[in-house]
């Protein structure tokens, strides 16, 4: 007789997690809950909308392709991901050198 309930509950826990995969069987397990009150349906979906944006899952969906992206389209979103990691790095090196001059008091 309480085996069927021991079953279940092992069916339910959390299998037991190494150091090395921690982080990734977090993400899996990570989830939302929201009650919905009165059947009041779209009241629960705005605010299961609200946590999603506030938490980045919403930005994360949309970030994932779900679709072939064709070589060419590849290179140039790889050209335009080169030139905005260049001009922010030259725009750092340029901060950090008016800043060094402040200190310095130039």
């Amino acid at each position: 007789m309480n085996s069927i309930p021991r079953s279940i509950s092992s069916i339910f826990t959390r299998p037991n997690i190494g150091l090395n995969n921690m982080n990734s069987d977090l993400q899996q397990w990570r989830g939302i809950r929201v009650k919905i009150l009165n059947n009041n349906l779209e009241r629960g979906l705005t605010y299961m909308q609200r946590i999603m944006q506030s938490s980045g899952i919403e930005r994360m969906i949309k970030n994932e392709q779900l679709y072939h992206i064709k070589n060419s389209e590849k290179r140039i979103l790889a050209r335009k991901n080169l030139q905005r990691r260049l001009k922010s790095q030259d725009l750092a090196r340029k901060l950090k050198s008016i800043l060094v001059r402040k200190v310095r008091g130039y």
